[in-house]
C-alpha cells in the first residue's frame, strides 16, 4: 500500500484539484464553497436538459473531469469517498445549471450519495424544476443474494452511461428520453473489479502491515469496490488465470448471482478497460490486450469499440476494472444509437475527446451572476389550515415522541449505537420550538408550514434516519402541492392522505427499506396505506403501533442491528427503535383528534 503523499491536508487537497479543473478546460467554474463545477452559460447554445453527478472525492476524474459540453453540466464533490450533502447538490440543481428543459441527477448507486442526491431532487421537484433522479449500478462483484437491498454498485461502466446520456442531452433530447436511455444502458453494462492492495488516504493513519486492510503480496482480490471496500474473494493467479475468472463473473449465463447481461451471437459490444489510479500506462494496455484476447477466443465476442484508460478510480488503486457495454436499439433513430452517442464529442477533460479551438477563443474570466430559484417554503400554495390546529395536532405528537426519548434510547442501546431516541428528541424538540416561535409566523399556507418545519429538520437530525425523514418531508410538501387547484382550498384528512402517498412512492425511490426489514418503515407504511384507505387519523395511528410491535419478532435486515449478535436476547422483547419512536409520534397525533 503506498502510504506517501504530496498533501498532507485532504480538503486543500480536493479543492485545489477541483480548481485546476478551470485551468484546464476555461468553459468551466468552480463553486468554491460547495464543491461545485458547472459550465458557463452560453447564450449561444440552445436550452438543454441538464445533467448532474457527482460523489465524494477520490474517484478523479470523475465526477467533475467529466463537466464540458457533450457531457455533464455540473457535478457536485464531497470529501474523499463521501457523498456531498444534499444542500451541496441543491444549490447545483437550482442555482447553477439550466432548469428550462428539465433536470437529471444521476448517480453511482451507494447509500449517502442516493440520499443525499435523492434529497435534493425532492426539493428541485417541490420548488417546481422537472427533476428525474437515477442511480447506476453495474457492478457484478456482489451476487443477487448479498446485493438484494441496496442493488448493484455503481463502478466503472457508470461512466459509459454518462457519457451516452451527455451526448443524448446535447442533442436537445427530451428529460423522459434522457432518463429512459440511462436506465436502457445501465440494463446493459456489466463492470468487475480487481485490484492488488486497498488504498491509504492521505491525512489518514497508516494501517497495521498485518491488518485485513492489506492484500498479501501474491494474491489479488476480485470485486473490489471504489471506497476501499473488501471484494468478493482473493485468489492467487496469473493475469491470464484473473482475467478468465473476471470474464466468466461478467459474461457467465449460467450463474444465478451474476448472470446480469444475456446477449447473443450478434450482439455488439463496448469494452472499457479502467485503471483504478496506480496501474502504469504500459500494464494497462497488457491488461487490455489479454481481455481482448479471450473476449475474443473464449466468447467469440470482438468489440466494436475499446476503450482503455483512467475513467473512475479509487485513489491510487493499484487495480483495474473491466467493463462490457451491450449495445441495443435506443429507439431514438439516426444519429442517437448508443454507439454515436459514445463516439460523439465531449469536451470533458476526463474523457477522451480534446477541448476544441472555439472554445479556448471564447475564453474569458467574467463573473457569473449566480441565478436565484425561489426555494419551494418561498413559493406559496393556495392549501389553508388554520395554525393552530396544525401547532396543536404537532406538538401533541412532538412532546409524546419526547417523553418517549428514554425508552426509544433503552431500545437502541440493545440493538443499535444508542443515539437513536437522542436524535429523534433533538429534532422533535426544535420543532416545537419553531412552533412556539413568536418570531417565526407559521401560517395557514401548510405547503410552506411543512417546508418551515422540513428546513428544522434537515439542519437538526443527522445519520440515516435523519436524511429519511427529511426525504419523506420534502417529499410530503410536493405532494401537498401536488393538489393546489389554484384557489383557497382547505386541507382535510384526505389531502393529508393523498401527499402521504406521494411521500411513501417517492421514498422508496432512495432507500430499499420495505415493511420486514425491522426499520421505521413497518411503522411508517402502516400508518399511510391505512390513512389512505379509511381516512381516519386513530386507526391508521393503531396500524403504526401494531406494526411497531411486530418489529420484535423481525430479524433486520438493513441498518446498523444487521450486525448486532445476541438475538435470543432481544427477539420477542425489543422493538425497532425507528419503528417504536415514529409509532410514539403519530400516537401522539391521533390523541389531538
Amino acid at each position: 500500500m503506498q502510504t506517501k503523499h504530496f498533501f498532507s491536508d485532504p480538503n486543500k487537497l480536493v479543492i485545489d484539484a477541483l480548481n485546476s479543473l478551470t485551468r484546464t478546460n476555461p468553459s468551466l467554474v468552480l463553486d468554491k464553497e460547495n464543491k461545485i463545477v458547472y459550465r458557463r452559460p452560453d447564450a449561444f447554445s440552445p436550452c438543454k436538459v441538464s445533467i448532474i453527478s457527482g460523489g465524494g472525492s477520490g474517484h478523479e476524474p470523475a465526477f467533475a473531469g467529466y463537466v464540458g459540453k457533450g457531457l455533464l453540466t455540473a457535478s457536485v464533490a464531497g470529501t474523499i469517498f463521501a457523498s456531498p450533502s444534499a444542500e451541496q447538490v441543491r444549490r447545483a440543481a437550482m442555482e447553477c445549471v439550466n432548469t428550462e428543459k428539465g433536470v437529471l441527477i444521476i448517480i453511482m448507486n451507494y447509500t449517502g450519495d442516493v440520499l443525499n442526491f435523492g434529497m435534493a431532487a425532492e426539493k428541485a421537484k417541490a420548488a417546481g424544476i422537472k427533476t428525474e433522479f437515477f442511480a447506476i449500478g453495474d457492478d457484478v462483484g456482489v451476487g443477487r443474494t448479498k446485493g438484494r437491498k441496496v442493488g448493484r454498485r455503481g463502478i466503472g461502466g457508470g461512466i459509459l452511461v454518462l457519457k451516452i446520456v451527455g451526448a443524448l442531452a446535447e442533442t436537445g433530447a427530451s428529460l423522459e428520453d434522457v432518463y429512459r436511455i440511462a436506465q436502457l444502458t445501465t440494463r446493459n453494462v456489466v463492470t468487475l473489479g480487481a485490484s492488488l492492495e486497498h488504498v491509504h488516504i492521505p491525512g489518514r493513519e497508516i494501517p497495521d502491515a498485518n491488518s485485513e486492510e492489506m492484500v498479501p503480496k501474491d494474491q489479488v482480490e476480485i470485486g473490489m469496490g471504489i471506497h476501499n471496500e473488501p471484494g468478493s474473494h482473493r485468489v492467487k493467479a496469473t493475469l491470464p488465470e484473473l482475467v478468465q475468472t473476471m470474464l466468466l463473473q461478467l459474461l457467465d449465463h449460467n450463474d444465478p448471482e451474476r448472470a446480469f447481461l444475456t446477449y447473443g451471437p450478434n450482439d455488439k459490444f463496448v469494452l472499457l478497460i479502467n485503471n483504478l489510479g496506480g496501474v502504469s500506462t504500459l500494464e494497462l494496455a497488457g491488461i487490455t490486450e489479454e481481455v481482448s484476447r479471450q473476449l475474443e477466443s473464449s466468447y467469440n465476442i470482438k468489440p466494436v469499440r475499446t476503450i482503455q484508460g483512467t475513467f473512475l478510480t479509487s485513489l491510487n488503486g493499484l487495480g483495474f476494472s473491466i467493463s462490457l457495454l451491450k449495445l441495443v436499439d435506443t429507439g431514438l433513430g439516426r444519429g442517437k444509437s448508443m454507439l454515436e452517442l459514445l463516439d460523439a464529442p465531449a469536451e470533458a477533460v476526463g474523457w477522451s475527446a480534446p477541448i476544441q479551438t472555439s472554445t479556448w477563443e471564447d475564453r474569458t474570466d467574467a463573473p457569473i451572476e449566480i441565478r436565484k430559484t425561489k426555494l419551494a417554503e418561498e413559493q406559496p400554495s393556495n392549501l389553508k389550515l388554520d395554525p393552530a390546529i396544525l401547532k396543536s395536532v404537532l406538538s401533541s405528537g412532538l412532546k409524546r415522541l419526547i417523553a418517549a426519548e428514554p425508552q426509544v434510547t433503552r431500545y437502541d442501546t440493545i440493538v443499535g449505537d444508542g443515539d437513536c431516541g437522542v436524535g429523534l428528541k433533538r429534532g422533535a424538540e426544535e420543532v416545537l420550538k419553531l412552533l412556539n416561535d413568536p418570531f417565526t409566523k407559521i401560517t395557514e399556507d401548510v405547503v410552506n408550514a411543512v417546508n418551515q418545519i422540513v428546513n428544522v429538520v434537515e439542519n437538526t437530525m443527522d445519520g440515516t434516519s435523519g436524511a429519511i425523514y427529511a426525504i419523506f418531508l420534502n417529499a410530503l410538501a410536493h405532494g401537498l402541492r401536488a393538489q393546489d387547484k389554484g384557489y383557497a382550498t382547505p386541507v382535510t384528512v384526505a389531502t393529508w392522505a393523498e401527499a402521504l402517498k406521494y411521500s411513501l412512492s417517492a421514498l422508496g425511490k432512495y432507500t430499499p427499506a420495505q415493511p420486514g426489514d425491522r426499520t421505521l418503515i413497518d411503522a411508517l407504511v402502516p400508518f399511510c396505506t391505512k390513512l389512505v384507505d379509511t381516512k381516519d387519523v386513530k386507526t391508521a395511528a393503531k396500524a403504526a403501533q401494531e406494526g411497531s410491535e411486530a418489529t420484535k419478532y423481525m430479524k433486520a435486515s438493513l441498518g446498523r442491528t444487521v450486525y448486532v449478535g445476541g438475538e435470543q436476547e432481544w427477539v420477542g422483547k425489543v422493538p425497532d427503535p425507528g419503528a417504536y419512536g415514529l409509532s410514539e409520534f403519530l400516537a401522539g397525533l391521533a390523541d389531538a383528534f
